[in-house]
């Protein structure tokens, strides 16, 4: 009888030893769960979901520690119940997650796009209007910087990488507004209604003095770069020119390489001349010398300037930039020459139109 007994207990001792030796059941749900693990890792949710993915992550952290707490045990006693409840609740959590990082990459991408297609489309204006003008050169640098910039931001948006991309495009508007700033005070002259007034009312006189004496006048718009010559108030002739190399200014002083406007007339005839041939203007007149003396008296100006002269109508080609003066084509410059007498008067303006190209483009920025 003892014998029975032993051999019995000793039997289930060894069902008890096997049994707790026997290997932990691998759980679907942990399997769930490490793999969508994996997948927030990789969709950024560090990034875009911070807060959902660290309680996330401390949900799991508590998860795997009671699955070893339970694995820990004899086989007979382990109860995965509330383990596998424990994942299938982490599980939807992180769907949770996953859907919170996807309408933020949404959110982000939508924010990305609009803003690229704003950046893109300003950039493009602005080379549009620094064409328009000689000084456009100044701010090529920043344009050609913030085009390369967009470019990365691009790539960036296309990676996936959307944070960074938006921050590129931070750096782009910083490029586009450094080269604002250099073109405004020179872009703003053509569509501010007050100047253009004024330049009209200086065409309008110098036309109706070719009307009234029945003479030659000539009209330079700036931002058409074109000389035109009336008849007796008559539109004649017109020509392509060139201008100041900061020609879309107004000239303040004597080597700032803008072309002055005001009216003005033809004080000279030079028929060799360093250009081919020259019709001298007789820049300043008393209104440049006003102009001069205030700029000069508020600081605006170099109190070493003069006010310069020597401004020319002058042949040698109209596509080079000059230092003030007015060029033209040489067979141009002849018909002019043989047209025009000392005394014509001549108006040179920024624009007379009120909706010019300037003016327009400047409404998209």
């Amino acid at each position: 009888m003892n014998r029975f007994l032993i051999r019995s207990l000793l039997i289930f001792l060894s069902l008890i030893s096997l049994s707790g030796c026997k290997d932990a059941p691998v759980l679907p749900e942990v399997t769930r769960a490490k793999a969508q693990e994996h997948t927030l890792w990789k969709a950024g949710a560090e990034l875009y979901a911070p807060e959902d993915y660290r309680s996330y992550i401390s949900a799991l952290k508590n998860g795997r520690e009671l699955l070893v707490t339970e694995n820990s045990k004899f086989a007979l006693f382990r109860d995965y119940e509330s383990v596998q409840e424990k994942f299938r609740n982490i599980i939807l959590t992180g769907e949770k997650v996953q859907q919170k990082i996807q309408e933020e990459k949404d959110k982000i991408s939508k924010v990305v796009t609009d803003k690229t297609a704003f950046l893109n489309d300003r950039i493009r204006t602005m080379r549009r209007l620094s064409s328009f003008i000689n000084e456009g050169r100044i701010s090529c640098k920043s344009l050609t910087t913030a085009e390369v910039l967009l470019s990365e931001s691009r790539l960036m948006a296309k990676k996936g990488d959307l944070f960074a991309a938006e921050d590129k495009l931070e750096e782009v508007s910083k490029f586009t507004e450094l080269a604002l700033k250099v073109m405004s005070p020179i872009l703003s002259r053509y569509s501010d209604e007050a100047q253009i007034k004024k330049w009209r009312s200086w065409v309008n006189e110098t036309i109706q003095k070719s009307k009234d004496r029945d003479i030659y006048s000539i009209v330079v718009s700036k931002i058409d770069k074109k000389l035109i010559i009336y008849n007796r108030g008559i539109p004649y002739r017109t020509y392509e020119v060139g201008i100041g190399i900061n020609g879309s200014k107004d000239k303040m002083y004597a080597g700032d390489r803008a072309t002055p406007e005001g009216k003005y007339s033809i004080s000279k005839k030079t028929s060799n001349s360093r250009y081919y041939k020259a019709l001298h203007i007789n820049y300043p007149n008393d209104d440049d010398l006003k102009q001069f003396s205030v700029l000069k008296r508020k600081g605006i100006i170099p109190k070493t300037a003069h006010i310069g002269g020597l401004i020319e109508i002058h042949g040698g080609g109209k596509n080079g930039m000059t230092y003030g003066c007015i060029a033209m084509e040489n067979a141009h410059m002849d018909e002019l020459f043989k047209i025009v007498d000392v005394g014509t008067p001549i108006a040179i303006v920024g624009s007379v139109e009120f909706e010019n190209s300037i003016s327009s483009a400047m409404k998209g920025l």
